[in-house]
């Protein structure tokens, strides 16, 4: 039987605030039937039978269903007093809405002032990780939600790891915040913590308030606790204040500052420590980063980024967000630039802060980059590149210079599905302003004046093959290039922006040995190479291999160059192979034309069982890196050693000095309800002395340890060990790239 009734009923307040769980931890729970909800401002109830009393009462019994526009109400038994305006049920009671679930013994609505009050209630949250149980839940939709004698946990029914039991609960409509009265915080059946009142986000809106602490542990440092207090100042603005204490270095402050505008977006990162106490002079140390991009009008962005810091030791000793220990330069740049259909420019300010010692970098005060597309048509087009820009040094008895560069280039296209082919013509023209030459082979003004042609071709063949019994599509690609580039000696010419580019498989049609223009090297050379691929049907790539070459058809005159007494450069091959489906291969080397010995080469080998289990073992090797080989061997690893246990490692040794570069391990546990990080780690320090000289002897090793209680401001994944604390780690193929 049904009977509608023009009344409202109050529901529960969104408790949208705490993180989204597991799936695999959530128990599902019905959706309610939309269509079984009543109209706006009406209760619909059901029930096997009903009995009228003088039409003031109303009893349902058997299977009672009572609905409003947005929630349910299931009980064995209800009543409806229309003389005190009041709705009660009892038996098995089931409410339930959008947000939350209560299981209670019995129920009384006042229909007139909208509140609802449920005794001896076990609920669970819908829209993420929660439950308990409560004395008393009351329901106003003027006041909102108090639950009074209260547990809380994140954790399944049948595991509660931790829980929070408390006097009250409210929740209030419209209040980005709840408070909690009493709370006791138990691990297991244990009490730890006792809070007489704090107050939580009830909503997913940024609020202000302590985050999760980071605790790690260095010898470099000592004993560090770090402290984030978040600042919601505006929408648009905020902050987050961090207070670090450090037991063999004192106390650090960083600050992070963050804005956003309808047109731009930048923060602000201050790190500052009035006194260091583990250096001589108990120096202040400090580190800043700037950055900004912007759009100013519709072709018009601005883009900067300027970082400085007090010493060179600064990143060693208290560690970064945004650089690390290898690291030898900090980037100031700011940039304008101005973007359209056929005119592209960009003037920017680079500078440089240089750490340790290492040659003095130019900066580049400005630099204005001009792209212009003269005409485009459908097999010729015609546009010109030009550079200017200002060098100046921070060692005043460096030469210094201002450069300008043209250079029209006209091409023809000709691309179809199966082929590609392309000429080029360009004349490459120079002109430098030097300072600062006394003493030096250079020349005050310097013209240059360069030609140079290329063709460029490629196809592309398929036939169907079969590859350990799989039916797939093999490619064949070949391609060649010619490029000439007439000769002018440039040993007047400084050398500002310019060094020596590595040739990978790529690299061997870029056409270019330098970065900068401040050498160009002559060339007339042919580059061959060839690519395959095995591809299935669904587009997945099983394997690419590639090789090439270039043979120079006269010597190169230009001293810097690398390539010497050679008809040929270093052959270069790379391999990106999925062996199956757990095992994945990776290649990239360069053997000397010369001797046959590799000058380069990375390889890596993994082994995938599932997404959190893989082994990755590698090897990289350079012949001479500024008059030094380098030849280390590593292994990286994630395994899944128990239920809810995940272990991570990291381990690269040096071969030629037989000693440890990198060590790292992890152990990570991963419930429903909370997490627990530990880490060590062992490295190099690659500490800086009075002379900026790096030590390659002293080593560095930590602890560190981070717990979290999900649903609490945080979750945690099992792979997010091997992504966070595993940087270096790659996979050695990817498919389709």
């Amino acid at each position: 039987m049904q009977i509608k009734q023009h009344y409202f009923l109050p529901f529960a307040v969104v408790f949208s605030s705490m993180s989204l769980a597991d799936e695999q931890c959530l128990v599902p729970v019905p959706s309610i039937d939309k269509q079984a909800l009543a109209a706006k401002g009406e209760i619909v109830v059901k029930a096997n039978s009903v009995s009228m009393i003088q039409d003031q009462l109303a009893d349902f019994s058997g299977n009672v269903e009572i609905a409003s526009q947005k929630a349910q109400i299931k009980a064995q038994n209800a009543r409806i007093d229309k003389n005190t305006r009041k709705l009660t049920a009892s038996g098995d009671i089931q409410f339930q809405d959008r947000q939350m679930q209560v299981q209670s013994e019995d129920l009384l609505l006042d229909l007139d002032s909208n509140k609802m009050e449920m005794n001896s209630t076990g609920y669970r949250m819908l829209q993420f990780q929660g439950r308990g149980a409560a004395q008393k839940i009351q329901l106003n939709q003027t006041q909102g939600i108090a639950l009074q004698d209260v547990s809380f946990s994140t954790c399944p029914e049948d595991m509660e790891d931790w829980k929070i039991v408390a006097s009250e609960i409210e929740l209030k409509p419209n209040e980005l915040w709840g408070t909690v009265k009493h709370a006791r915080f138990y691990i297991k059946d244990v009490p730890v913590f006792y809070l007489p009142y704090f107050s939580f986000p009830v909503t997913t809106q940024r609020q202000s308030g302590l985050l999760l602490p980071k605790i790690n542990s260095s010898d470099t440092f000592g004993l560090s606790y770090q402290q984030p207090i978040y600042w919601n100042i505006a929408p648009n603005y905020d902050a987050t204040i961090t207070p670090r204490v450090m037991t063999d270095r004192g106390f650090q402050l960083k600050n992070e500052f963050r804005y956003l505008t309808e047109q731009h977006t930048g923060a602000v990162h201050l790190e500052f420590m009035a006194k260091d106490t583990d250096t001589p002079d108990n120096d202040s140390r400090y580190f800043y980063r700037l950055t900004h991009q912007g759009e100013i009008t519709e072709n018009w962005f601005i883009n900067a980024e300027w970082n400085q810091l007090s010493d060179d030791n600064y990143i060693v000793d208290l560690g970064s967000d945004f650089y690390n220990r290898a690291d030898t330069h900090l980037f100031k740049t700011v940039s304008l630039a101005y973007d359209s259909h056929n005119l592209d420019i960009n003037a920017s300010f680079r500078d440089f802060e240089v750490i340790g010692d290492h040659p003095s970098t130019y900066r580049a005060l400005p630099e204005i980059k001009l792209d212009y597309d003269i005409w485009q048509g459908e097999y010729l087009n015609l546009d010109v590149h030009s550079e200017l820009a200002l060098f100046d040094n921070r060692e005043g008895g460096l030469p210094k210079a201002a450069r300008l560069h043209i250079a029209p280039k006209l091409s023809l296209p000709w691309y179809t599905p199966w082929a590609e082919f392309l000429a080029e013509t360009s004349i490459l023209h120079t002109s430098y302003r030097q300072k600062n030459t006394e003493d030096t082979n250079l020349d005050k003004n310097v013209s240059r004046t360069l030609g140079q042609v290329r063709l460029y071709g490629t196809m592309a063949f398929e036939r169907d093959t079969q590859w350990f019994g799989k039916n797939l599509t093999q490619t064949l690609e070949p391609k060649a290039q010619y490029l000439y580039t007439s000769y002018k000696n440039q040993d007047n010419i400084g050398l500002y922006d310019t060094t020596r580019l590595l040739n990978d498989f790529d690299g061997l049609f870029r056409g270019q040995e330098f970065t900068g223009l401040d050498r160009i090297s002559d060339k007339n050379q042919i580059t061959l190479g060839v690519t395959t691929r095995l591809i299935d049907d669904a587009g997945r790539e099983h394997l690419k291999f590639s090789l090439g070459q270039i043979f120079y058809l006269s010597d190169n005159r230009v001293l810097e160059s690398e390539r010497q007494n050679s008809n040929r450069s270093a052959l270069a091959t790379e391999l990106d192979w999925n062996i199956t489906s757990r095992w994945t291969a990776s290649l990239d080397a360069q053997v000397s034309s010369q001797n046959e010995r590799v000058e380069r080469s990375s390889v890596s080998l993994e082994y995938r069982f599932d997404n959190n289990n893989l082994i990755q073992v590698g090897h990289r090797y350079v012949r001479d890196l500024s008059g030094v080989e380098i030849s280390q061997a590593g292994v990286t690893a994630s395994w899944s050693i128990a239920e809810n246990w995940q272990w991570v490692g990291r381990y690269y040794r040096d071969l030629d000095l037989n000693r440890s570069t990198e060590s790292y391990t992890g152990f990570q546990y991963d419930s429903c309800c909370w997490s627990l990080q530990i880490v060590w780690e062992r490295h190099l320090t690659n500490r800086f002395d009075a002379l900026g000289n790096q030590s390659l002897d002293e080593y560095d090793s930590g602890i560190g340890l981070k717990f979290a209680f999900k649903g609490m401001g945080q979750g945690s994944s099992q792979r997010s060990l091997l992504n966070d604390g595993l940087y270096g780690y790659q996979q050695p193929y990817v498919i389709g790239h």
